[in-house]
């Protein structure tokens, strides 16, 4: 594999190990619907503000989200909404998994 090759699938691998949290799938599918403050995600995750920055960091850094601020209150928004059509492909193969074990139970 040549280096270019190797660095698209780390960048890859990044940003699926960004996602590989079900409270970063949560955020990610609340922020693909509107922007939302780190409080307002905290109580919807149901976690302290400071385990959601983190989340948020994570999601970040990967180039997944962005923030702005306004005042006091940071905002953060989806940069890439196509990261949804990740989660589609998530649920097909979880669907056909599902049915390929119930026809093995049959």
């Amino acid at each position: 594999m040549n280096a270019k090759t190797q660095a698209l699938f780390e960048a890859r691998a990044a940003v699926m190990k960004a996602l590989a949290h079900p409270s970063r799938l949560f955020i990610v599918e609340r922020l693909s619907r509107r922007d939302h403050s780190v409080q307002e995600l905290a109580d919807m995750v149901g976690a302290d503000i400071s385990t959601v920055s983190r989340h948020l960091s994570i999601l970040r850094n990967a180039g997944l989200v962005k923030d702005r601020r306004d005042g006091q209150r940071v905002y953060y928004s989806l940069v890439c909404p196509c990261a949804l059509d990740f989660f589609t492909c998530v649920e097909s193969v979880i669907e056909t998994a599902a049915r390929e074990q119930a026809a093995l139970l049959k």
